[in-house]
């Protein structure tokens, strides 16, 4: 005889498995016409808040240089996230991908305005791995306040990183 915890175990389970099944087997079209949708209002968000900061141009030639990198490597992860041809495991590590670079451009934009509150130099923040660089617009080249951006920057990773900081003139 079947008692209650089983019997909801049992309905859960199905539950479980049937949108599972539904989600492997949901046409291409659907997660297609939703990544497109929100790369839209990815892509509209980024242009308005470029419109309302106006930095110097190479800071926003670095930018945009990053931007298309990373938007290139998105875009094939995307491609092997909706390919038919791709297993679940190789789909899994896409999306792992994806959701790395996604968090390594949040990390980039905290990191630039902490220098900004802080020191109130524009700059520039790029993460590759364990390697960081930052390139600062300031006046002067001051070795005190390069090694301040690099313990302010240090503070937020636990492990150590290996950080590069150049100064750009005004």
């Amino acid at each position: 005889m079947i008692n209650k915890q089983n019997l909801w175990f049992l309905t859960l389970f199905s539950l479980i498995l049937v949108l599972s099944v539904y989600y492997i087997t949901m046409p291409n079209e659907l997660l297609l016409a939703h990544n497109k949708t929100e790369q839209k209002t990815k892509k509209t968000k980024e242009k308005n808040e470029k419109a309302t900061i106006e930095q110097t141009n190479s800071l926003v030639a670095m930018r945009v240089s990053l931007e298309e990198e990373r938007q290139e490597a998105m875009d094939v992860l995307q491609e092997q996230l909706t390919s038919e041809k791709m297993t679940a495991e190789e789909k899994n590590n896409a999306y792992e991908q994806l959701k790395y670079l996604n968090e390594l451009q949040g990390k980039e934009e905290t990191l630039e305005k902490k220098i900004k509150e802080t020191y109130k130099l524009d700059s520039f923040v790029k993460i590759d791995n364990s390697n960081i660089t930052v390139v600062a617009i300031a006046s002067k080249h001051d070795n005190q306040m390069a090694n301040n951006i690099m313990r302010l920057v240090q503070e937020e990773y636990k492990d150590k990183m290996y950080i590069t900081v150049k100064f750009e003139k005004s």
